[in-house]
Order: structure tokens, then sequence, then C-alpha cells
């Protein structure tokens, strides 16, 4: 009895991530992450640090203003690595207001993948995952060129 519940509970969630792959609309997006005050002790083991950081249309700094990338990043790994928890929210008119969460371990000067773990609005049920190429690291700035492919069930609102 045990066996034959646990397999229909497993088929089931099976069943709803086939549907969920098959029916989401897929959106690739690509924008700047802007970090402007750099931190000398950001990978010092333990250290954790608070973020409001713009997301930009462009490299340059004076480039459009789409969004912020909100949330905690804390050195965990003894090599400098990061772990972190970020919300990026959408300013720009064509998903403002709505966000995306993206969680996970971001080793330094690499190209850096994280799942992206839901969001809100417009992103409302999503998962997918980011890359993160690191195009400016300086002393006092750090660009990240962002491509993040997002899979939305569109769902309609009571």
């Amino acid at each position: 009895m045990a066996s034959s519940l646990s397999q229909t509970v497993l088929f089931s969630i099976l069943l709803f991530l086939s549907l969920h792959q098959a029916c989401a609309e897929m959106t690739h997006l690509h924008f700047y992450f802007h970090v402007t005050d750099v931190q000398a002790n950001a990978t010092d083991y333990g250290t954790i640090i608070v973020m409001d950081q713009a997301l930009r249309d462009g490299l340059d700094e004076n480039s459009t203003l789409i969004g912020r990338v909100q949330g905690l990043q804390a050195a965990v790994g003894k090599d400098g690595s990061l772990e972190t928890m970020f919300n990026f929210l959408f300013l720009n008119e064509q998903y403002n207001g709505s966000t995306l969460a993206i969680y996970g371990r971001a080793p330094l000067e690499t190209t850096i993948e994280r799942p992206v773990i839901g969001g809100t609005g417009k992103f409302r049920m999503s998962t997918g995952y980011s890359l993160a190429k690191p195009v400016i690291l300086s002393a006092t700035r750090l660009v990240y060129e962002l491509d993040v492919y997002v899979w939305t069930l569109e769902l309609k609102d009571d």
C-alpha cells in the first residue's frame, strides 16, 4: 500500500514538472550588474555584505537603469567564494515591480551559474538559471554581464 502511494505521488510530481516545462514560456534576459561600492574585505572568510546595486542595460555606469539587485552575500569559502541570495527588482516598463530570486555559490573571477528559484509579478512561478560573467574587475568597480533564462507559467489573476 505504501509503495503504491509513493509511486502515485512520485508520478504526480513528475507529471507536474513535465507539464510545467511544456506549458511554460521561456524568457531570456540580458543586462549588466554594476557594483560601485566595492569593499576591500568582501571575500574575507565570514564577511557578510548587504547589497543594493544597479542593473543596467549596458556596461557604462550611465546606461539605462532597468532594476536593482538587493540581497546578501557571504564569504563562505576559504578560497574567497561567496554564497549569494539576491532579488532582482525590475524597474523598467516591461517588468516593473516584478522580481527574480537567485541563490547560489559564486566562485571568483569565473563565469557564475546560479539557479533562479522563484519570482513575483510577471515572473511568478518561475524557474531557470543565470550566468554571470565578470567584464570589469577593479578595486573600485565590478561589472558582471548577466544572461538569465527563465521559464514562467502564464497564470491568470482572479
